[in-house]
């Protein structure tokens, strides 16, 4: 059993979200997620040397998605390992590991189709040549129901929470509830003020087991997500925090999941709304931020209740 682990938060600026890794301080130390390219260097080293610890000396990288800004860093700090660090994350998140343009073809397949910017693939195609400090194979692949070994008796248990992305995962202290979840509890969004999943249904799902499972002591996001007032969360929850954040995401996706299905069986319509097709979706939630801010979230959830709209409209068809 795993038994008073401290869990110390990295927080490296980026933008207009703060970008936040934790460190493991157990016998095989880890890092779950890695910010961007510069993160490691700029940000984690200087951090941990501050605590008396060293970057050196870390051997787990655990992967929570594969999104820019928790890859990002993941070569540049393996190499301060001297590449000792074992690297984890789950096989339908590891392309975009693997592969800079991985990240080019997701924006193309989802939120790029809505986005009326000429520019935006291109803009996609630069940041993941800037922040993404090398294209690298993973050295663990994971699907979900693995325990880690992190020394002495100190286990991590991975979960897959799929939803945020397909390829999203928990990683849990044992014995202790300390749960990681990256960016697969979105609250009310950070500061686009909109949740981002491109699966409605699995996120929905994942936010269940979550709450009724794993029911988390800790819990550690990767953003400082958003009550519904607006007032963010911190990066690290207690029991209590963790327990209102999955309850105000639920709530929040229930929401989204009405207004979208109500303009789904309408029927899209384009219109001049930088929201469109979605448009009546915005209106209803009462939606004003700007949609086309990256990472999109506006259209990334709204294409996945569209995909899967889709599919049950299909499955209407074929039903005998």
């Amino acid at each position: 059993m795993t038994h008073d682990v401290t869990v110390h938060p990295l927080v490296s600026p980026w933008g207009r979200f703060g970008l936040s890794s934790f460190f493991v301080d157990a016998p095989e130390p880890a890092i779950v997620d890695t910010g961007i390219a510069s993160s490691p260097a700029e940000g984690m080293a200087p951090a941990l040397e501050a605590i008396g610890r060293r970057i050196e000396d870390v051997r787990w990288i655990l992967l929570t998605h594969g999104h820019i800004d928790h890859v990002g860093g993941a070569h540049a700090l393996w190499e301060l390992t001297g590449r000792r660090a074992q690297v984890v994350i789950h096989e339908a998140d590891a392309p975009m590991l693997r592969s800079r343009r991985s990240h080019v073809e997701e924006y193309r397949a989802g939120r790029g189709r809505y986005l009326r910017d000429a520019e935006g693939e291109a803009g996609v195609a630069a940041a993941a040549h800037a922040v993404i400090s090398g294209e690298m194979e993973p050295s663990l692949l994971v699907r979900g129901g693995e325990t880690l070994s992190l020394g002495g008796d100190v286990t991590v248990s991975v979960h897959a929470i799929p939803g945020h992305t397909p390829g999203s995962v928990a990683y849990v202290l044992d014995g202790q509830r300390s749960v990681f979840v990256g960016d697969a509890v979105q609250v009310h969004g950070a500061a686009n003020g909109f949740p981002g999943y491109t699966d409605p249904a699995g996120y929905r799902g994942s936010l269940r087991y979550l709450r009724d499972e794993i029911r988390p002591r800790r819990l550690y996001l990767g953003h400082p997500y958003r009550r519904a007032d607006g007032t963010p969360y911190g990066v690290e929850l207690d029991e209590a925090q963790a327990r209102e954040a999955l309850a105000q995401s639920l709530a929040a996706e229930h929401r989204v999941a009405e207004a979208a299905c109500a303009c789904l069986d309408a029927g899209l319509g384009e219109t001049d709304s930088p929201y469109s097709p979605f448009t009546p979706v915005a209106d209803a939630l009462g939606y004003t931020g700007d949609p086309a801010l990256e990472p999109s979230p506006f259209f990334t959830s709204l294409h996945g209740y569209r995909a899967q709209h889709h599919q049950t409209v299909q499955y209407r068809s074929f039903a005998p």
